[in-house]
């Protein structure tokens, strides 16, 4: 005799698991991209691969949305709209909650800042930008901590494929990085384009 159970009562907490692993692959991947396009390597690739950048960051931000915002349909939680937006309100797992909630707002605003870069200031939101592979680490941290697949080799595994070559460009990012030229050097310099995410 088997038993049947119906996915129905539960479908706003699978699409908010679906959507917070496709958010934390994405982010992930972007990661990785934005940690190439600062390699030299990579430099005479920078527009293709700024325009991929740029998709993967506003596909995440969407994803992010759709993990939080289907948390409000789900009838065990019952979670108030500042459960899911402002961190330490959710009685749930408190700690792993609140380190997600500040991942998705950093990553949405770190993301959304490339659209404002021209009145932030181009060293400035270099240096702000750089913010977006801590609050990654956190989304990392939160999705291990709290996630319902957390436990389970299919999820270490996929996310292994992306999480570790972003964590190896990070530090040899971290480990090469240039230190920043004095002002009047710079200004002697062709910029040639606007600053990349990279940067």
């Amino acid at each position: 005799m088997s038993i049947t159970t119906s996915a129905t009562p539960h479908l706003f907490w699978i699409t908010s698991r679906a959507a917070g692993i496709v958010a934390l692959v994405l982010a992930s991947l972007g990661v990785c991209l934005g940690l190439l396009m600062a390699l030299k390597l990579f430099k005479g690739r920078r527009p293709d691969m700024l325009v991929l950048h740029e998709i993967l960051s506003l596909t995440t931000i969407g994803a992010i949305l759709i993990h939080g915002l289907s948390l409000l349909g789900d009838r065990y939680l019952h979670p108030s709209l500042a459960d899911i937006a402002i961190p330490f309100v959710s009685g749930y797992q408190t700690v792993w909650t609140s380190l997600g909630i500040i991942a998705g707002w950093g990553l949405a605003l770190l993301g959304l800042s490339y659209y404002l870069r021209r009145y932030i200031g181009a060293e400035r939101w270099r240096s702000l930008h750089r913010l977006t592979v801590v609050v990654w680490l956190a989304g990392l941290v939160h999705a291990l901590g709290e996630g319902t697949d957390a436990g389970q080799v299919w999820f270490l595994a996929m996310i292994a494929i992306v999480v570790v070559p972003a964590t190896a460009l990070a530090l040899v990012r971290y480990f090469t990085d240039e230190q920043p030229k004095p002002a009047a050097s710079r200004r002697t310099v062709p910029t040639g384009g606007p600053p990349t995410f990279a940067d």
